[in-house]
């Protein structure tokens, strides 16, 4: 769930998108969900001498599962909302025991 809360904090960003075949794409992400689906608009490929057939592609929506990478430009990202949310997922749940505790 930290996956997708962070990316839905993304949309409208200008974001690269790697996947495993090695296409790489950018585009304004539009939506994402719950499967780390990703809606791009605005699409232009990378590498457009090698992947001639993708230069018409506008929008996209591309499988979770087939992402090898996303890079996101460093000024996108509030490092301080994603290490408190980090922080709450790792932290033990309340009134709940830990390992710990069991010891």
């Amino acid at each position: 769930m930290l996956f997708y809360s962070f990316f839905k904090t993304l949309v409208g960003k200008e974001i690269a998108v790697e996947l495993k075949n090695d296409v790489v794409l950018t585009g304004r992400l539009h939506s994402v969900d719950q499967y780390l689906n990703i809606k791009l608009t605005t699409v232009q490929v990378v590498n457009q001498e090698r992947y001639p057939q993708l230069t018409a592609l506008k929008n996209c929506l591309i499988r979770g599962s087939v992402v090898r990478y996303v890079q996101i430009n460093p000024s996108d990202v509030d490092t301080e909302l994603l290490q408190d949310a980090t922080r709450k997922e790792n932290s033990p749940p309340v009134g709940g025991t830990t390992a710990e505790d069991k010891k």
